[in-house]
């Protein structure tokens, strides 16, 4: 059985992946919250061999450390879902504060780079793998007031790209993810905690489901070996654009 690392499995869209792929892939289940890793596993553990990797993926010698930490029986890593990410705040540029501008390039971006340079080495000697990048529709337009958000997941498109040309020789495949509005922690997260906020961020139309992305990324993951789906954009019905989306109105 092939084995998959994923990040940001403590929640959204990287919990609901762990469980769609844990009939066909053993797991290495990554992320800050312990004992959401450990509650993860012990669920998945009834279907499928678990390991579990505490760390942020901001913290650049964490990630090299636990993920050189790998026992003989994980360290063939043969996907790699990099999903973990972030939003802080939503404000003018001008008027963001500077650490949360930081924490969403650390983590969107930078982290990206880490994690996958920490897996590459232990997935190149089988001159085959695939790596999944979460982007999102802020990755291929900008809006207001998510100047920096955006800016992090045009990095993450960037990346796709570009780690697709030279992953090429290598045999592994790369696939970008870019989800429109999703209902997870995310918005609860940008609010800083503020439920409202959030819960008013999907009012008057239907959001995808973490769930939907990833059946997206198991659609992708069980393409035939010479079948790479290099980008996908997955948008709820009510959305036409990063910006436009039909909401229902009160009479």
């Amino acid at each position: 059985m092939k084995t998959a690392l994923i990040t940001g499995a403590t929640s959204g869209i990287g919990m609901a992946t762990a469980k769609r792929i844990s009939k066909d892939f053993r797991l290495v289940i990554c992320g800050r919250r312990q004992q959401r890793l450990d509650e993860l596993k012990d669920e998945l553990s009834k279907t499928t061999e678990v390991h579990t990797l505490n760390f942020d993926v901001r913290d650049k010698k964490a990630v090299f450390e636990q993920i050189n930490s790998l026992s003989e029986d994980f360290r063939k890593i043969d996907v790699l879902i990099n999903n973990a990410g972030n939003a802080h705040g939503l404000a003018p540029f001008q008027d963001a504060d500077l650490e949360d501008l930081e924490q969403m390039m650390d983590g969107n971006s930078k982290g990206l780079i880490y994690v996958t340079k920490a897996v590459l080495p232990l997935m190149i000697p089988q001159k085959s793998g695939h790596i999944v990048n979460i982007s999102s529709t802020a990755g291929k337009d900008v809006y207001p007031n998510g100047t920096t958000y955006c800016a992090s997941k045009w990095a993450v498109e960037a990346l796709s790209r570009g780690m697709r040309l030279d992953l090429l020789p290598l045999g592994i495949k790369v696939t970008n993810v870019a989800p429109g509005m999703v209902e997870t922690e995310f918005s609860l997260v940008r609010f800083k905690g503020d439920e409202q906020k959030s819960e008013n961020a999907y009012l008057g139309y239907t959001p995808l489901t973490a769930e939907d992305i990833a059946e997206t990324i198991y659609f992708a993951l069980m393409q035939p070996d010479h079948v790479q789906l290099a980008d996908i954009t997955v948008l709820p019905k009510a959305q036409a654009s990063v910006t436009s989306i039909l909401k229902e109105t009160k009479n």
